[in-house]
């Protein structure tokens, strides 16, 4: 059973929430930042502050200027309080490809108990930072990502609503089309309460290291006798598993073993099937295919039986084989987390990018997956064990400041 509740968001006004909502700042240039900074006053970039905030290392002091960033703009009615506890319905368009799910509180017991499963490790010193930023600011701005069972009443209760006039609607710069209905009918929040009560678990898709600090805020608050309250929960966006969709995340090596093309193959050839493909492109068609890009030549490489356990959950990910048949042996490459050997490359920006890397000199190889499935993601998840890095590539990706979560807030 899982618990979800509904919350008091606060949210922009409709005329503004296209101004508001931005990407991770991650994922800005210095140039885009820049301008976001400096031609949009109604970015959420102004209460995140990053630039401003590079002076101070990571604490008090730094989370501070956050939160009093935030309840400026709260004084200046850029955020307003609902009035009425709701989930809220998000529809985002990428490319053709339409995610709907559901923005809600979720129980943080749900999380220690197991019942929301993860498939990745997390730092204790980054959980430790997020907790501090939490507590201290006050808001949860960034939902995670988390996957569900897909169920018919609450698909047929989400037509209802796409069919009727959205709060939000609005394209971002990135050409990406958004979409946001309150939902506040009774019935229809009894409904969705008990369809995730029929639900056994929920599986982390993105935000295992948010997950895990919102767990920890909620037993340091414990320990300082808050035993009720909204840091019991944090707010998540729910997909249906049909839902989401899994891109390949693909691979770029510096080889500084000075080994050549032919002693690579040759050491490939005792754990893979090798089949040149020249000059076409090779982009994997199916689990355990992978492409290889070196010298200006494409290579198809098919672990051969018996390389690899395929009743092992993470035994078989083609990313567990390229790591412990290819990186580690070949090139000495162990720890994909800090080694700068290694770069990881979305399939979102295709195998053309990946070429050029190449062929420009930054790189000496690139390496191309065949996605990972939700089944896998899901086995691996239910065995409790842990995928390599950098595994999966997974949309939507979400906007921060659309819909803010109180913590300190009962």
């Amino acid at each position: 059973m899982i618990t979800l509740k509904p919350f008091r968001a606060y949210r922009p006004p409709r005329d503004k929430a296209y101004l508001v909502a931005t990407r991770s700042y991650l994922t800005y240039t210095e140039e885009e930042l820049d301008d976001k900074l400096n031609n949009n006053p109604f970015s959420f970039m102004h209460v995140i502050n990053p630039k401003a905030g590079r002076a101070l290392a990571p604490g008090k002091a730094k989370y501070d200027m956050v939160r009093e960033g935030f309840e400026l703009w709260c004084e200046e009615e850029i955020f307003l309080k609902d009035e009425q506890a709701s989930y809220y319905l998000y529809s985002q368009v990428k490319d053709g490809n339409e995610y709907i799910g559901l923005i809600a509180a979720v129980s943080v017991e749900d999380y220690l108990e197991g019942r929301i499963k993860k498939h990745e490790n997390t730092l204790s010193a980054r959980e430790e930072m997020f907790t501090d930023y939490l507590e201290e600011t006050g808001f949860n701005a960034e939902p995670v990502l988390l996957i569900y069972h897909d169920d018919f009443e609450l698909n047929r209760l989400f037509a209802r609503y796409i069919e009727t006039r959205a709060e939000y609607e609005f394209t971002s710069t990135d050409r990406v089309f958004h979409r946001l209905w309150p939902i506040t009918d009774s019935k229809d929040l009894e409904l969705i309460t008990a369809a995730f009560e029929r639900q056994n678990c929920l599986y982390i898709a993105d935000g295992h290291h948010r997950s895990a600090s919102s767990a920890r805020l909620a037993k340091r608050m414990q320990e300082k006798g808050k035993t009720v309250g909204a840091h019991q929960y944090f707010m998540a966006f729910l997909i249906g598993e049909e839902q989401m969709k899994i891109y390949d995340f693909n691979r770029l090596v510096i080889n500084d073993s000075g080994k050549t093309k032919a002693q690579v193959l040759a050491e490939l050839e005792h754990g893979f099937n090798i089949e040149p493909k020249h000059q076409e492109t090779f982009h994997p068609q199916k689990i355990h295919e992978i492409g290889m890009y070196m010298d200006g030549e494409w290579f198809k490489l098919n672990p051969k039986i018996g390389s690899f356990d395929p009743n092992d959950a993470v035994g078989h990910l083609d990313a567990e084989i390229l790591s412990r048949s290819i990186l580690d042996p070949v090139f000495h490459i162990k720890d994909l987390k800090s080694d700068d050997r290694v770069d990881f490359v979305p399939g979102t920006y295709g195998l053309d990018y990946l070429k050029k890397a190449v062929d420009k000199g930054a790189y000496h190889l690139a390496f191309s997956l065949f996605p990972v499935s939700i089944e896998q993601i899901k086995q691996v998840s239910d065995e409790g064990k842990i995928m390599p890095p950098k595994s999966t590539y997974i949309e939507p990706k979400l906007r921060s400041g659309l819909v803010i979560y109180p913590i300190n807030e009962d």
